[in-house]
């Protein structure tokens, strides 16, 4: 009888790899922001535990990727930093671009925004996996319009849109609110995502705004 291949270790934040032997981890670090500090433990953790390489991803999360199964407890209580939602259904480690702290285009500041977005959300079970996008000005470098829940900084304050996605059947979002302030986005935020969290569904938001109609999401949140 064939071995049974290995999978993924959800309980301790461990995606396998190609070999189906040694496995990814990823630590928190929201929206890429960290000092030097955090950057040395991870590298003498990857060199520690013999890592294959250290992957740069588009979660702005940094992987430590090729570790062996037996490491992995290990490795996160070295590290010290708590795992980055990269599987599951849950919302996933939000992304946000440097907006008015440290970009000159920046209309609206997603570093304030996305953290307080991740701060409260991130890991938050819900029926499929939830990626959020902020962005500080219209150039999207967060990804807005491809996120399940997306903020657009305008001049006039933040552009929520909803139902984005840049999987397999790529979908780009719709508007669901314009000029709010942080508060108002907050706020709405925690709406959509209550309500989505309540759907009796096994489908990503985007999807299932399709099946209802975006005017009848728009009306329950």
């Amino acid at each position: 009888m064939a071995e049974e291949k290995k999978g993924d270790i959800l309980e301790k934040g461990a995606i396998i790899q190609r070999d189906y032997e040694s496995y990814a981890i990823a630590p928190h670090i929201p929206g890429g922001i960290c000092d030097p500090s955090t950057l040395r433990k991870i590298a003498d953790v990857a060199e520690k535990y013999k890592a294959k390489t250290l992957k740069l991803t588009s979660a702005q999360r940094i992987a430590i990727v090729g570790i062996a199964e037996s490491d992995i407890e290990d490795a996160w209580r070295d590290l010290g930093i708590p795992p980055g939602y990269a599987i599951g259904l849950c919302v996933r480690s939000v992304k946000f671009c440097p907006g008015t702290t440290f970009c000159k285009r920046g209309k609206q500041d997603s570093v304030k925004l996305g953290m307080e977005l991740d701060r409260r959300y991130h890991g938050v079970t819900l029926p499929s996996k939830f990626k959020i996008g902020v962005s500080g000005c219209a150039n999207s470098c967060g990804e807005s319009w491809i996120k399940d829940l997306g903020f657009i900084g305008m001049p006039k304050g933040w552009k929520a849109v909803v139902g984005g996605s840049a999987g397999a059947v790529p979908s780009i979002a719709e508007v669901l609110a314009e000029n709010l302030d942080y508060d108002e986005a907050m706020d709405l935020a925690d709406r959509v995502i209550n309500y989505y969290k309540n759907c009796d569904t096994t489908q990503r938001l985007g999807r299932y705004i399709k099946n209802i109609g975006v005017e009848e999401f728009q009306k329950e949140v």
